[in-house]
């Protein structure tokens, strides 16, 4: 494999994972975060800034110019937080991370796909994407109108030679998996796997682990009956 990838939120986790095993790969890679990048390897570059600040899409345009063309682009940023209504300034800052970064990552990367004519863009979603929640409502939320977005960019830049993909997980082993039950949680390293599998294969949408679909639809009809009779 001889690609370049380059990751917007990748100093740990499932973005780190899957950036060393393209290297392994052969791949040129490019990391973008808000902290430094522990890897160290010739054919690796790193650059710290956050996605909500006003520097991100002049630095990231600086690094495409200088790098492009850029064949794949994984949008791994990510926060989630509990909601605590006396500190609302968080939920803004869930947004503004989770939706918002992933859209202008977007837009300065997939003008350059497109005038390639090839491409693949992924972002790391989550299965709360179908799911209302009290606790974290900003994050569920972010994550509906990120899965909506990229499988609708899907549809439009299929016929442009570029592949987009919406990867939803259940629980992965990080600092994101919050709660007190965590079912089918799955391990960083598998979770990077899925995600090179999708790289390889390019599906629209991809979810992981499938055996926890049927009780994200339990728990939405379970929420929806909630909701229905006041309870």
């Amino acid at each position: 494999m001889s690609s370049k990838a380059l990751f917007i939120g990748n100093s740990d986790g499932i973005g780190l994972a899957a950036s060393r095993a393209l290297l392994e790969k052969g791949c040129r890679v490019l990391g973008v975060s808000r902290s430094p990048s522990p890897i160290d390897h010739p054919a690796y570059a790193h650059w710290v800034v956050e996605v909500q600040s006003e520097d991100y899409v002049p630095r990231l345009t600086a690094v495409l110019q200088a790098e492009a063309p850029v064949d794949i682009c994984v949008f791994c940023a990510g926060i989630g937080e509990m909601l605590d209504p006396a500190l609302m300034e968080n939920e803004v800052e869930t947004f503004d991370v989770n939706l918002l970064g992933m859209v202008r990552t977007a837009a300065v990367v997939v003008p350059l796909m497109v005038a390639n004519g090839k491409g693949h863009f992924l972002g790391i979603s989550s299965v709360a994407d179908e799911m209302i929640s009290a606790e974290a409502p900003g994050y569920h939320a972010s994550k509906a109108g990120f899965s909506n977005y990229l499988e609708g960019l899907a549809l439009a830049l299929r016929p442009k030679g570029v592949s987009v993909t919406n990867v939803r997980f259940g629980f992965v082993d990080t600092k994101m998996a919050k709660g007190d039950v965590k079912p089918f949680m799955i391990s960083v390293d598998r979770a990077a796997r899925h995600l090179l599998t999708c790289i390889e294969k390019k599906p629209a949408r991809f979810t992981a682990p499938r055996r926890v679909i049927p009780l994200v639809m339990l728990r939405r009809w379970a929420l929806k009956m909630s909701l229905a009779f006041g309870r």
